[in-house]
């Protein structure tokens, strides 16, 4: 495993902000991490990347643990932080030199790195020069340069525009096919472009964590009807295994049943006979999004 968390626990003052969270992560995936402002995402990945101490619990980066072996850790961990520290007076070459000579790794690793994030055009250019996307790009650069197995990335696309988004997300899921990836942000699509997995946390507890294919497969199925007049929704919540109905606009009914299985030719059926007309009938699949409001709502 590239990352083993194990009933980490974590106190500001009398404020619990990781209550005995547990996970792991193999080989070459890419986690999402996701939850609300203040649920501990951040404290999570300052513990893992030996920022933090946690106060509880253990942890281990590659077999290493991060208490008793955080050298080694931080050797074999690449970590962009939410705000990307950089000396903005320095080119993009000077920087990576600098930190070339803190990791003690060759300099031909600048050349590599700078291919790899697609710097070649900006790296005669001082770093306060760059866009923003291309500031996270030298970030990237530098959480590579010393090859780390695992990367670390808080919020790694914030305030980035569409299209810069776009960029770093390709970037990313270059790097996964070789390295693991734990990533956390805001942006649900993102997460549903890139990874393999999400962990969603809450109030510092561990809510969700499963592979995302499997998550959107449990959920609740949807079904939007519109009828050629109005329905009372006591009748619709006779239809078989319904846990809600909605009335969303007019005529139209947001029914929500607690079963994968499709439920549009029940609905065809009570239409039918009830001698109502549908005007349109279609499945309604809940975002990532959705989910997150579910499982982090209070």
């Amino acid at each position: 495993m590239s990352i083993v968390v194990d009933k980490i626990s974590k106190f500001y003052g009398d404020q619990k902000a990781l209550n005995d969270v547990s996970f792991s992560i193999g080989k070459k995936e890419i986690v999402g991490f996701l939850g609300p402002n203040g649920a501990g995402k951040s404290t999570m990945m300052k513990i893992l990347t030996t920022y933090l101490s946690a106060d509880s619990g253990n942890a281990s980066v590659n077999e290493f643990d991060v208490s008793a072996n955080a050298r080694a850790v931080q050797q074999s961990i690449g970590y962009l932080p939410e705000h990307n520290p950089l000396y903005l007076d320095m080119y993009v070459k000077e920087y990576l030199n600098f930190n070339c000579n803190i990791y003690k790794v060759s300099k031909d690793r600048i050349k590599e790195v700078i291919m790899l994030t697609g710097l070649e055009t900006e790296a005669h250019k001082k770093i306060g020069q760059l866009s923003k996307g291309y500031r996270q790009r030298v970030g990237l650069a530098n959480a590579l340069l010393h090859d780390p197995e695992v990367l670390v990335l808080d919020e790694p696309t914030t305030g980035l525009d569409p299209n810069q988004i776009l960029e770093i997300r390709n970037l990313i899921e270059s790097i996964g096919n070789s390295k693991t990836v734990f990533l956390s942000t805001h942006i649900m699509q993102e997460v549903e472009a890139m990874c393999d997995r999400v962990i969603i946390i809450n109030k510092g507890e561990i809510v969700a964590d499963s592979k995302l294919t499997d998550l959107k497969g449990n959920e609740d199925q949807v079904v939007v009807v519109e009828f050629d007049y109005r329905v009372e929704e006591p009748f619709l919540n006779q239809l078989p295994k319904v846990k809600s109905v909605k009335n969303v606009h007019d005529f139209t009914y947001e029914i929500t049943f607690g079963t994968s299985e499709d439920m549009r030719s029940h609905v065809f059926d009570f239409a039918h006979d009830n001698e109502l007309k549908i005007l349109q009938l279609y499945q309604k699949n809940s975002s990532l999004e959705d989910l997150f409001r579910q499982l982090t709502s209070d």
